[in-house]
């Protein structure tokens, strides 16, 4: 075998037991790829960064490959990330962490020089890790607010309710599949992509990602605003179908084309020019190892996090048989006869609902859902949990001013019924409204020792029986949410 087939051979060998330890990961991210729209233009990143490094192929071979010993600093990083993923229950970590893993796979098999090379390739990778989708609330309401503008501007009264318009030919929720999140990722993909194969100028790279993104928003706002006349013009169901024929990868092509053909004349970068100059990466290798010393660290390195991961992640400790919420003065709990809002709990080992009422019409519903230990499936904070089921027909309309704290948001039924709804975390004993707040206290607890039990507590009010006013009366009257917290968990 020659040096390069060592060494590739090396690199296929170490990257095929990283995928093998972190299999989970690799199935979680090939799933979210084929199965989320938001995320398949992935499926065509892989062929793009071989393409990118089959470009490169005949320049890299005059280079000598080695092993090098700083990349085993690289995966002890990677293999940190995932760790702090895995105790915080986040797979965006766990994933970047494997992509990451293999980045150093590479730099350990092949060597400074050849990653210095690979730069960009190895970079473009990162953007096979599913990311995005917390961005889907404010790009909802930034799609809104657009409309909103061009709707006045058109002539056409509409009025806003957070992500809700209602116009003469009525009314209309810029969805979560409507926020654009979807094209404004598969943009960024895109647009880095061309960046780098036509502008040599990094100013000129910076400002064209930055302009595609921002036509890709303005393009989803008109869109929206589109639908909205054609309501108007046509009839609401008319418009929806032609909403529908127009949205896709067909108008995402024409997003493309737009921005392409208004950059065409910056281009910098000649179609000749080489994919990458290997003049800069001559000089004695530095930091070089043997395969026999510098493989088996290298292989230890996922192994020992992977470990640690199995040990931090076994921790539980029991819930109270009942979780219990009191009736507090001048306050009584109400029969329910139909509950039309249900909170999302997934795993939770215990859950309450109850609903209260006072002699001044006020009706609150208390949700809790108890987790003995966090996991993959069962996490307090998670996409999808909480207050609003993407499953039903509740929806998320609008950010609130925040009750003692708490995570405060309107949410909206078809009738329409407005819904104000107050959640909190309870992790390692503290009380937070910040998702943030409650994945770094469960990561603390995981890691360092600590109280592994979860709550998500939530007070909601119909905005006819109170809404955010019942929920502080109720919370007021009960001693604060702190105290809320402890009756639960039967800690006082």
């Amino acid at each position: 075998m020659t040096r390069w087939q060592r060494h590739l051979a090396a690199l296929a060998s170490l990257s095929a037991a990283i995928f093998a330890i972190f299999w989970r990961e690799a199935a979680d991210v090939a799933g979210i790829w084929w199965n989320s729209s938001t995320f398949t233009h992935c499926l065509l990143i892989v062929p793009m960064i071989g393409w990118l490094v089959s470009q490169r192929a005949a320049l890299l071979r005059p280079l000598t490959p080695i092993y090098w010993w700083p990349a085993l600093l690289w995966m002890a990083g990677a293999g940190l990330v995932w760790l702090v993923g895995e105790a915080a229950g986040v797979g965006l970590f766990r994933q970047l962490g494997l992509v990451l893993m293999l980045q150093g796979a590479v730099a350990a098999t092949l060597g400074e020089k050849l990653v210095r090379a690979l730069l960009f390739p190895l970079g473009y990778a990162l953007l096979l890790v599913p990311f995005g989708e917390e961005l889907v609330p404010l790009l909802q309401t930034l799609t809104a607010h657009i409309s909103m503008v061009l709707l006045h501007l058109s002539g056409i009264p509409a009025q806003m309710e957070g992500v809700f318009i209602t116009t003469p030919a009525g009314f209309f929720e810029v969805a979560e599949a409507c926020s654009g999140v979807n094209f404004l990722i598969a943009m960024l993909a895109f647009a880095v992509f061309a960046a780098h194969l036509c502008f040599r100028s990094w100013t000129r790279r910076i400002v064209f990602v930055l302009l595609a993104l921002a036509t890709t928003i303005l393009a989803n706002a008109l869109r929206a605003y589109g639908t909205m006349v054609a309501a108007e013009i046509w009839g609401i169901e008319a418009a929806g179908g032609i909403d529908h024929i127009f949205y896709g990868w067909f108008f995402f092509g024409a997003v493309i084309l737009l921005v392409m053909l208004a950059a065409r004349r910056w281009f910098d970068r000649p179609a000749n020019d080489a994919a990458v100059d290997v003049r800069g990466l001559d000089g004695a290798p530095r930091f070089t190892g043997s395969a026999k010393a510098v493989l088996p660290v290298a292989l230890a390195v996922p192994l020992l996090f992977a470990g640690w991961g199995t040990l931090v992640g076994g921790r539980s400790a029991p819930l109270p048989d009942t979780m219990t919420v009191e009736a507090p003065p001048g306050w009584g709990e109400a029969r329910v006869e139909t509950m039309e809002w249900q909170p999302r709990f997934d795993g939770a080992d215990q859950r309450l609902l109850r609903q209260f009422a006072n002699d001044r019409g006020q009706v609150v519903t208390v949700a809790i859902g108890g987790y003995n230990h966090q996991a993959e499936g069962r996490e307090v904070v998670a996409f999808g949990q909480g207050a609003v089921d993407p499953d039903s027909k509740w929806a998320w309309s609008a950010s609130l001013p925040a009750v003692e704290g708490a995570k405060t948001e309107r949410l909206l039924h078809p009738g329409p019924v407005l819904r104000d709804a107050a959640t909190w975390y309870v992790v390692d004993g503290k009380v937070t409204g910040s998702a943030r707040a409650a994945k770094l206290a469960g990561l603390k607890a995981r890691l360092v020792g600590g109280d592994p039990r979860a709550l998500s507590l939530i007070i909601s009010s119909e905005e006819r029986r109170g809404g955010r006013n019942a929920i502080e009366d109720f919370l007021s009257a009960s001693g604060g949410v702190n105290a809320m917290a402890d009756r639960a968990l039967k800690t006082r």
